[in-house]
């Protein structure tokens, strides 16, 4: 007799509009946790791409790869909290005109809570320029 009025209350339908507004929810609180956790590594690209524009400039202006991309390195690395690799295509002096790359990488992890499906994604950053110093 019970499971006869458990099986008439799962049967009837009255109740169904709550479980899609419940399952609506979860659904977009996913999303939405989704996205707080893979949002700030778009953040990160972004300033991994300044942090290769400015070393750069400083190698073109000061003609050289040494101690001034160095310390632009500290300074960029202290603002923005990013400690990537750095990998410079020449050291030392630069001629005139001569092309300087750098190129650099970032491990980071994308999870959705916490230790939970996360898995390591490699930023990478790649600029290059023109010295503008001409050494005698």
């Amino acid at each position: 007799m019970r499971s006869h009025r458990l099986w008439r209350a799962l049967s009837e339908r009255r109740g169904e509009g709550y479980v899609d507004v419940i399952v609506l929810v979860l659904c977009a609180v996913m999303v939405l946790a989704l996205a707080m956790r893979v949002l700030p590594v778009f953040i990160q690209k972004q300033q991994l791409d300044t942090f290769a524009t400015e070393l750069v400039r400083e190698a073109e202006v000061s003609g050289r790869v040494g101690a001034e991309t160095s310390r632009r390195a500290a300074v960029l690395s202290e603002k923005t909290g990013l400690h990537p690799d750095i990998l410079w295509s020449s050291h030392g002096r630069i001629q005139l005109n001569e092309e300087v790359t750098v190129i650099l990488t970032m491990d980071t992890n994308i999870g959705l809570f916490g230790e939970f499906a996360s898995f390591p994604v490699t930023l990478r950053a790649q600029a290059a320029g023109k010295s503008e110093v001409y050494w005698k």
